[in-house]
């Protein structure tokens, strides 16, 4: 097999992936969805949180062009992956953590929370499920059901996010996430987490674009930066959005 063979059939088995998101998974992305449209409607904000990897979701659809200006990323860099290998996977099981950030960024009763782990396992996100549940936000778990329906957890309260959230969304990657395999090669490659996932976090703000305008609500919509004009028309919904902490 050459080359391009060996990239189609990666392609392939990408395209595989996301047909099962989209047979499986479009009522899931439709109840989150309104359950940001609720928060949006009575005030309240979207906050996404993932660390490691996971936190390219939460970034990728904060102040983003053709992004909903009710999107509050938390991105701490302690939890990302630019500053120290294996940083953010040590601290991401350490207890206490989650509970002081949605303290910080204000999370109330009014707003959804979207918390993005492959595994769905480790201390900080299920705590983020936990201790936002215990303020009535409401909750969404972005996750792989094959890994973590087949580990055990790690946190105290031996749950997985999939047991807490209001709605859970199976990214449909494999258990370990990297399972391409090629001849040759003892380890998978090329995890899928990152690409469904990203996929389903803007099918989710469509959702709740198209319920705001239906219910002829403002939806605040960031254009490009580098369109003219749009600098003008993106300060605008900075002031209004994000002038103030909530």
């Amino acid at each position: 097999m050459n080359t391009k063979k060996e990239i189609v059939r990666y392609l392939n088995y990408l395209t595989d992936t996301w047909k099962a998101v989209e047979e499986n998974e479009v009522d899931n992305i439709e109840q989150a969805a309104d359950l940001i449209f609720q928060s949006c409607k009575n005030g309240g904000r979207f906050y996404v949180f993932g660390s490691g990897h996971s936190h390219m979701v939460a970034e990728e659809i904060y102040i983003r062009a053709g992004g909903l200006a009710y999107v509050k990323g938390m991105l701490p860099p302690e939890l990302m992956l630019h500053e120290m290998p294996n940083k953010s996977t040590y601290l991401e099981r350490l207890d206490g953590y989650a509970k002081s950030m949605l303290n910080l960024y204000k999370v109330d009763d009014k707003d959804t929370l979207m918390v993005v782990s492959n595994s769905g396992r480790n201390n900080v996100p299920v705590e983020m499920c936990l201790e936002a549940k215990k303020i009535n936000a409401n909750v969404i778990a972005l996750t792989s059901m094959d890994h973590s329906t087949n580990v055990s957890s790690r946190h105290s309260s031996n749950k997985k996010m999939y047991e807490i959230a209001d709605v859970t969304i199976d990214n449909h990657a494999p258990k370990g996430d990297a399972a391409y395999m090629m001849d040759g090669i003892d380890t998978g490659l090329g995890p899928t987490s990152d690409f469904t996932s990203i996929g389903i976090a803007q099918a989710i703000i469509i959702g709740v674009i198209y319920k705001l305008k239906e219910a002829g609500l403002d939806v605040p919509v960031f254009k490009s930066s580098n369109l003219d004009g749009a600098d003008k028309y993106n300060d605008k919904l900075f002031d209004k959005y994000y002038g103030y902490w909530k």
